[in-house]
């Protein structure tokens, strides 16, 4: 039986400057593969992402990711250093969660939702 190994997905953005400011400059992928016309392959760690030009979509879908990390205090820092007005107003610090994760998120001009988290290490 085959394996899945990695889950890749398209975010669309009517201003590909968004994206890149939030995924490159912030977030510090590397980009993979760029068209010239909009399109971009991305990648950080074992986090791959395709990014397009697409203003039609870009309003019709405005996702919310989660991306999981082995650091969150760590990344919080680091994002908060380099892109302070991404932090979400609603989950701007580490936050516990019901549901036995850490989080925090950021969220771009075109309302891309980007949320971070890390599960609750237990002692039982």
């Amino acid at each position: 039986m085959a394996s899945l190994l990695c889950l890749i997905p398209t975010v669309f953005y009517s201003d590909i400057e968004v994206g890149k400011k939030t995924w490159i400059d912030c977030l510090q992928f590397s980009v993979l593969y760029d068209d010239g016309e909009g399109f971009f392959v991305l990648q950080k760690d074992r986090t791959k992402l395709h990014m397009k030009l697409d203003p039609e979509y870009a309003i019709k879908d405005r996702p919310e990711i989660r991306i999981e990390t082995d650091n969150i205090h760590q990344l919080c820092v680091d994002v908060t250093s380099r892109c302070p007005e991404l932090l979400h107003p609603n989950l701007s610090a580490v936050t516990a969660r019901p549901w036995g994760m850490n989080e925090f998120a950021i969220r771009d001009k075109e309302d891309t939702c980007i949320v971070f988290q890390q599960r609750i290490e237990s002692d039982v």
